[in-house]
C-alpha cells in the first residue's frame, strides 16, 4: 500500500502541483474496468478513478464529457481536477461527493436538470470525436439524421462486435438489419440535443448537499429520448422524474413503445460487456418489430 500511495501522491502533484500528505486512501468502488478511490489527504478529499488499460484515452475522454455537462446542465457536475497517466496506471482525479441523503425535490430538480441539457443543441448527431461507453469504442460519426446514426453509428458496431465474439449468429444480424428501414416512421423528428449518454440509476447521485449529481457520462449529440429511455431500462427513477422532464420538455406522443427500440443500444452494449443473459429482451424487440414490415 506504500508503493500505491506513492504513486497517488505523484498523480496529486502532477494535477495539483504541490505536495500532498494522506491521512486515508480506501476502495469505495470497483467494475470491470475502473477502481474508484476514496483520497482524505491535507489539501482535501478527492475521488481517484484508475485503471490499468492500454488505451489511455478513456479517462480524457471521460473528462471532456464530464465538463460538457458541468456547462451545459444546471445539475451538480464533480469538478476534474486532471487526467491523465503514471507509471502503469491511467487516472482520473475528480470532486468527492460525501455520501448524503436526498433533498426533498431530487427528483423533480433532477428531471428539469435533464430537460434543460437536452435544450443544448447541435446541426449534426453526433460528436467531434470517439468516445467510450464503459469500456467499449462509442464512434461518434457525425449524420444529419436520427437513424441513421442509430443505425450506422450505434446498433452496426455494438451488433458487429457481438457477431465476432460469437455472442449472435449471422441469422440474427440479418434480422436486426431488416427492421432499419421502420425507424424513419417510429422516432419523432427533432434536432439533435445533448445527451449524457448512460444515464441509469448508478450513474445519478445526491452531491454532499443532496441535490441531484450525474457521473460517468458517455456525451453526444442524439435523440434526447435515448437518456428516458436508458434510465426506465433497469429502473430506480421516480414517477417525478419524468413528469417533472414531461412538464419542462414534453415528449412526443408514443414515447412508451419506442423505449425497447431506444434500449437495442445498451442491451447490446450489455450483451458485449456481460454475455449471452442480455440477449433475449434484445430478441424480443426484434421479433416485434419484424411483426411490423409489410
Amino acid at each position: 500500500m506504500f508503493d500505491q500511495n506513492q504513486k497517488f501522491e505523484r498523480i496529486l502533484f502532477k494535477t495539483l502541483g504541490r505536495e500532498t500528505q494522506f491521512s486515508q486512501t480506501r476502495l469505495v468502488a470497483a467494475g470491470n474496468l475502473n477502481q474508484a478511490i476514496y483520497l482524505d489527504t491535507d489539501q482535501g478529499e478527492f475521488l481517484l478513478k484508475t485503471n490499468y488499460d492500454s488505451r489511455r484515452d478513456i479517462f480524457p475522454k471521460e473528462a471532456k464529457g464530464l465538463q460538457m455537462l458541468a456547462k451545459h446542465s444546471p445539475l451538480k457536475i464533480p469538478e476534474v481536477y486532471g487526467a491523465g497517466h503514471e507509471e502503469e496506471i491511467n487516472y482520473l482525479l475528480m470532486e468527492w461527493f460525501a455520501p448524503a441523503r436526498l433533498s426533498g425535490n431530487y427528483w423533480q430538480e433532477l428531471g428539469a436538470g435533464v430537460a434543460q441539457l437536452h435544450a443544448t443543441t447541435n446541426n449534426s448527431f453526433g460528436l467531434e470525436e470517439e468516445n467510450y461507453i464503459a469500456s467499449l469504442a462509442q464512434p461518434n460519426t457525425y449524420c444529419k439524421s436520427w437513424p441513421e446514426f442509430f443505425i450506422h453509428q450505434r446498433l452496426e458496431p455494438m451488433a458487429g462486435k457481438a457477431l465476432y465474439d460469437g455472442l449472435i449468429d449471422q441469422r440474427f444480424l440479418e434480422e436486426i438489419r431488416l427492421v432499419y428501414p421502420l425507424f424513419d416512421d417510429i422516432f419523432p423528428k427533432e434536432i439533435p440535443a445533448l445527451l449524457h449518454g448512460d444515464i441509469w440509476s448508478g450513474n445519478v447521485m445526491p452531491s454532499a448537499s443532496g441535490k441531484p449529481a450525474l457521473i460517468d457520462p458517455a456525451v453526444y449529440y442524439g435523440h434526447r429520448e435515448v437518456d428516458l429511455a436508458f434510465s426506465k431500462l433497469f429502473g430506480g427513477f421516480e414517477q417525478e422524474f419524468y413528469h417533472a422532464y414531461h412538464e419542462a420538455f414534453p415528449l412526443e406522443p408514443g414515447f412508451e413503445e419506442r423505449v425497447p427500440i431506444y434500449n437495442l443500444y445498451p442491451l447490446l452494449v450489455h450483451l458485449n460487456l456481460f454475455g449471452s443473459s442480455y440477449l433475449p429482451p434484445i430478441q424480443r424487440t426484434v421479433k416485434h418489430l419484424l411483426s411490423r414490415l409489410p
